[in-house]
């Protein structure tokens, strides 16, 4: 079995207080804690143990992961599995680098996030360009907001060509064309990013080769639709997976958006779909065409 998974374990605290973020500056308790560390590593040693399928993962906590040295330790073995095709995470690479060391660079990739207002510039791209220096597959991006744009065109001047800037629209933003085109200059594949995507009855790769879990195994065919599909631990989910359309009106997620089959962003991304980067970046004359 060819499988794409995305975790989501009981973690929901950050150590930056982003405002358009729920979980900024949350803690969360030493019981729940705990609770997210074994909930991963129990999910750890299912992936470890499927070595007759070929696994992709990629790990989108509510907070912070790479912070947790749980978090550093499970990438890093599960990089080393010869099933395990892609390990990755949604990060704002707040964390030092030393753990990569321990990882296989060709399986292992991250997906930044910069958060202009939490972290100084200089630090941050110190940071990718370690991440560069070690040959580590990575992307970064920034979110649209007005006030970010200064910064998203210096981090495309600072960062190595051959690193992906992508931009996310603002959840609830409505763009100008003047404004998307500005945003496009730096990011391409922005336009995909700029409306939500109606998705009614559109054929999806969710719920067929790519499933949601969460930190009690319960499988779901991505995080935007509760419906289980059954319980990763007991095997219940398998005999649930075919194709299916999507029951949302629209989808605004590029962690969602991107499997529909409605849109060519598995061609776009071919190979880099869970840490987002696209295939022909930096392209020889390559041309996106939203």
């Amino acid at each position: 079995m060819d499988l794409t998974l995305l975790y989501r374990g009981p973690l929901a605290s950050c150590d930056y207080d982003c405002p358009y973020c729920p979980f900024a500056k949350r803690r969360d308790s030493p019981e729940r804690l705990r609770a997210d560390r074994e909930a991963l590593e129990r999910f750890a040693g299912w992936v470890a143990d499927r070595r007759g399928d070929r696994l992709s993962v990629l790990f989108t906590p509510w907070g912070e992961g790479l912070v947790r040295s749980w978090y550093r330790r499970t990438l890093a073995e599960l990089s080393l599995l010869p099933h395990v095709a892609r390990v990755a995470i949604q990060t704002n690479l707040s964390c030092r680098t030393g753990w990569l060391d321990a990882a296989d660079p060709d399986t292992l990739a991250l997906w930044c996030t910069h958060h202009p207002d939490q972290t100084p510039y200089d630090r941050f791209l110190a940071k990718c360009r370690e991440l560069a220096d070690r040959g580590v597959r990575h992307s970064v991006g920034i979110v649209g907001l007005p006030e970010h744009l200064p910064r998203a065109l210096r981090l495309r001047a600072d960062l190595p060509d051959h690193v992906y800037l992508w931009v996310n629209a603002a959840e609830g933003r409505v763009y100008t064309d003047e404004e998307a085109d500005r945003w496009t200059a730096i990011d391409p594949l922005f336009p995909y990013s700029r409306h939500p995507h109606r998705s009614a009855g559109l054929p999806c790769r969710t719920g067929e080769s790519v499933v949601s879990v969460d930190g009690e195994g319960t499988v779901r065919r991505c995080h935007f639709v509760p419906e289980p599909l059954g319980n990763l631990y007991d095997g219940s989910w398998r005999a649930a997976l075919r194709p299916r359309s999507c029951p949302l009106a629209v989808c605004d997620c590029h962690i969602g958006y991107v499997h529909l089959e409605s849109l060519p962003l598995y061609d776009v991304f071919a190979g880099g779909v869970l840490e987002r980067i696209p295939a022909a970046w930096p392209g020889s004359g390559a041309r996106f065409s939203p």
